[in-house]
């Protein structure tokens, strides 16, 4: 989830360094176009082709875009990979209305993009808050959906922020006192909370550094209204409307093969993406070394062969 400039950088955005990836890609064959969604048009690309099944990305945020999934283009040798932008961000319709800022409205839109792209057998892959849009959607929509990949997943925002608070206090003192009085006087805005929000990020977000021109077409693709809505400030405050999200419940549910993965240094932590993995039947663990929360952005090569391997032990 987030952003890194006063005024936006999506977490999940963040990261596309390797937007300059599509230069070895080059002859992968692409379509893309809109798909009319209930509140506008959401935008798809389709990367590759092929008799495998197809690996549907969901990108995290909320409000952050597909952009910085970019490096996952390079499975698409494989098999499609389908990127969208959800409704409100990326190249999708930019939206004002807040009653479709919600995880029922996104899990319906994504439900609506499926059936417009005549989807029947896919792999679903969700990032950080594309993990929460994953599950919700496959508890409504299980069919189909023949494995899951959840990449530093959010299934509980207690947990998140509970490690937030962990992560904090490995910062210098400083940093701590400046959140945690901006938090106090709820006041977002103040040059030393975007400050210590930087620090934060480069510490659990995204570790390694970005071109100005990445940064600016992160900012542009970013909704911010939507981030701000339905999560808060910033990746370790959160105020909007998914701040009682819970699902550990379901969790045992799953009956799909299932891996999840998280950055050494993620925000969301290998412990609780572990015991995540414990409630899960069968479900893998793998950790990206000296990686933090982008894990496709700080280490993409070895976030692809996970991916890649995972998926290529269930193909038939």
């Amino acid at each position: 989830m987030k952003k890194l400039t006063t005024t936006s950088f999506a977490i999940l955005i963040g990261l596309a360094m390797f937007f300059l990836l599509d230069s070895c890609n080059s002859s992968i064959p692409t379509k893309e176009g809109f798909i009319e969604v209930e509140g506008g048009k959401i935008w798809y690309r389709i990367d590759g082709k092929g008799d495998k099944t197809p690996l549907l990305l969901l990108h995290g945020g909320p409000g952050s875009s597909s952009y910085y999934l970019e490096p996952l283009k390079e499975l698409s040798a494989d098999r499609p990979v389908i990127f969208i932008d959800q409704l409100g961000c990326g190249r999708s319709t930019r939206i004002t209305d807040t009653t479709l800022m919600t995880i029922e409205k996104n899990v319906e839109q994504l439900e609506q993009v499926r059936q417009a792209l005549k989807l029947e057998r896919f792999y679903l892959y969700g990032h950080s808050w594309g993990t929460m849009l994953g599950m919700d959607y496959y508890l409504k929509y299980p069919k189909g959906i023949q494995a899951l990949i959840f990449a530093s997943p959010l299934f509980s925002t207690q947990i998140w922020t509970e490690d937030a608070d962990t992560l904090i206090s490995k910062l210098p003192k400083a940093i701590q006192a400046s959140i945690l009085e901006s938090e106090k006087q709820k006041n977002y805005s103040s040059e030393s909370y975007q400050n210590a929000v930087k620090v934060y990020y480069k510490a659990y977000l995204m570790r390694t550094e970005r071109e100005k021109s990445q940064q600016d077409s992160l900012d542009m693709f970013f909704g911010e209204k939507v981030y701000t809505f339905m999560w808060g400030p910033s990746e370790f405050t959160a105020t909007g409307n998914l701040l009682h999200y819970n699902r550990i419940k379901d969790l045992p549910n799953i009956k799909v093969p299932t891996l999840l993965t998280a950055g050494e240094f993620d925000e969301a932590r290998p412990s609780s993406v572990k015991f995540y993995q414990s409630l899960i039947p069968g479900a893998k663990f793998q950790m990206i070394p000296q990686s933090g929360h982008v894990t496709m952005a700080d280490d993409p090569k070895k976030n692809n062969r996970v991916i890649r391997n995972f998926v290529k032990g269930l193909d038939q």
